[in-house]
């Protein structure tokens, strides 16, 4: 079973591209974020074409987060309770067995900006959700944008950055709670010491650069972990393809067996 997780920075201008990456790579389950567009627009004719459901949670111009799946999908949360004014930032649904999840993190925008005090209490907000409402023994799956860096490992420049928005005490506090919640980070279970990023700003030259940051990550609880074969950065997609401007993430790929 392949699982993936991407925010597309604009699904009306990535559809294309995703469509593309879907023929190629195959996935079975996937969260997508920041897809930008109201419920009625999403083109699930697209992705049924392809052989996928969809389920939505979206809004206009704005966040916006999606499950495709080639299993059926059970809806069965819409939005994070009590930070519904930060808008369409979650969507969990049951796939295959999977408690599956698709965030999309609020960016916070710098440690001065009043958001960034809000991003925090998202944050507290979802790691008392999932505490209310996981259960240890059950196959669960929380992927997504997480506008964190994890640890300095997952950033290109830790020693100037430390402190900066991503690079905070504040945020990797929120981030190790959801470990200590139950969930591994499976990128990092993988490869404890692998230095790779799956977003690169279009500015400056860096993604040819290596200046990128790992902010996308795919969370799984033990009965996952146990199934883990492999986990990559596609960052392939992360490039121009067939004249398709990508986004200025790149998709993570999780493989399990069964």
């Amino acid at each position: 079973m392949r699982v993936a997780t991407w925010n597309l920075n604009g699904l009306r201008a990535r559809l294309d591209f995703l469509l593309s990456w879907i023929e190629s790579r195959k996935p079975d389950l996937v969260g997508l974020q920041e897809h930008t567009m109201t419920d009625d627009l999403f083109p699930h004719d697209a992705f049924a074409a392809l052989g996928y459901r969809a389920a939505s949670h979206g809004q206009k111009a704005w966040n916006g987060i999606a499950i495709l799946s080639r299993a059926p999908i059970e809806v069965t949360q819409r939005g994070l309770p009590g930070q519904e004014e930060f808008g369409a930032r979650l969507l969990t649904a049951t796939v295959s067995g999977i408690s599956f999840t698709t965030v999309y993190a609020p960016n916070g925008k710098n440690v001065g900006h009043e958001d960034f005090p809000r991003k925090l209490a998202w944050f507290d907000a979802l790691a008392a959700h999932l505490e209310r409402t996981h259960e240890p023994s059950r196959p669960a799956i929380l992927c997504g944008d997480f506008n964190i860096c994890p640890g300095p490992l997952d950033s290109w420049n830790e020693e100037a950055l430390s402190g900066t928005i991503f690079h905070t005490d504040e945020e990797r506090e929120r981030y190790r709670r959801l470990i200590d919640g139950g969930l591994r980070d499976l990128f990092r279970e993988r490869h404890p010491d692998k230095r790779a990023f799956s977003w690169w700003d279009y500015r400056g030259g860096a993604f040819h650069r290596k200046q990128g940051l790992r902010i996308d990550v795919v969370l799984g609880s033990a009965p996952i972990m146990k199934r883990v074969r492999d986990v990559e950065i596609d960052r392939d997609y992360r490039k121009k393809r067939d004249g398709l401007t990508p986004s200025d993430h790149a998709p993570v790929l999780v493989d399990l067996d069964g």
